[in-house]
């Protein structure tokens, strides 16, 4: 072979390299498609009591989302989403939660996932001046509602009841381990909120749900998930939880309108128990 044919094909094995890593540097940087508004929640740091059992019904609508199919992934727009979670107080600092996750589009009900989450807290004994607790979401999603179909989140929770004001941060990560390249690395995505007491049965404030992508690089803000919730919670019963809002998407990467609702009732086993659980706070 001569060196004039020696050159071109190393130079033709050269540019098919760099264009396999611009394809693979895209693909690291596009975000990846998934269904996410399933359980819209900002947690607190309490745990469900021993011998209690909760149940939450976790129900979002989007108004306005995503029109087109990516990644396989389907769009958003006018999907319900219906998410039943059940938990269970099993010591004063530990529980464990189940959740099935359910759509409605195109007037079919369809199954999407399950996923399985344990969750510790510092307990009252130590006397923090914060609330504090760890959790960690493990489980699967079909490959039509998430590119990322199994997939893991650990969430730490720090918040405070100081009179009427309450405040909570979750700084969540999370990541898939299948799906595109993008899944794979561990992404941040944290939430927050503050409200306030304005009586006894009822506090309004705001959520705060971002996305930014994975921590080794963050997407830019317009393909980021930021998304913000003016709430209400309704303390009607300690026995039961209530929670409703209308959220707003602030970039091009989030679903733009949508309504969420948490509906939640404590079934205590064996006992009598007054304690809030992990949504709502102890006053």
């Amino acid at each position: 072979m001569s060196a004039q044919k020696i050159e071109r094909l190393a130079s033709f094995h050269i540019r098919s390299a760099g264009w396999m890593l611009v394809g693979m540097a895209v693909l690291l940087a596009v975000p990846c498609p998934a269904q996410e508004n399933y359980e819209i929640q900002v947690y607190g740091s309490q745990t469900v009591a021993p011998k209690t059992t909760m149940l939450e019904l976790h129900s979002n609508f989007t108004i306005e989302g995503s029109k087109q199919t990516e990644e396989g992934v389907l769009p958003t727009h006018h999907a319900l989403h219906e998410t039943l979670e059940i938990t269970q107080g099993i010591t004063p600092w530990f529980e464990t939660g189940f959740y099935i996750f359910t759509t409605v589009q195109q007037g079919s009900w369809d199954w999407v996932g399950d996923h399985i989450r344990p969750r510790v807290r510092a307990p009252e004994q130590w006397h923090w001046p914060v609330g504090v607790s760890l959790s960690a979401e493990f489980g699967y999603q079909r490959p039509i509602y998430a590119t990322g179909t199994w997939s893991l989140e650990v969430r730490p929770i720090v918040d405070q009841q100081k009179g009427r004001l309450y405040w909570s941060v979750n700084p969540a990560f999370d990541k898939g381990y299948t799906g595109l390249p993008s899944d794979r690395r561990w992404q941040f995505s944290p939430a927050a909120k503050i409200s306030w007491d304005f009586r006894k049965q009822v506090a309004f404030g705001l959520e705060y749900y971002g996305g930014f992508g994975p921590v080794a690089g963050l997407f830019p803000f317009h393909d980021q998930s930021q998304q913000f919730i003016p709430a209400f919670d309704l303390d009607v019963s300690p026995r039961w939880e209530i929670n409703f809002g209308v959220g707003v998407g602030a970039t091009a990467g989030t679903d733009h309108l949508l309504v969420k609702a948490i509906i939640g009732r404590r079934f205590n086993w064996g006992h009598s128990s007054t304690a809030h659980g992990k949504y709502y706070r102890t006053r």
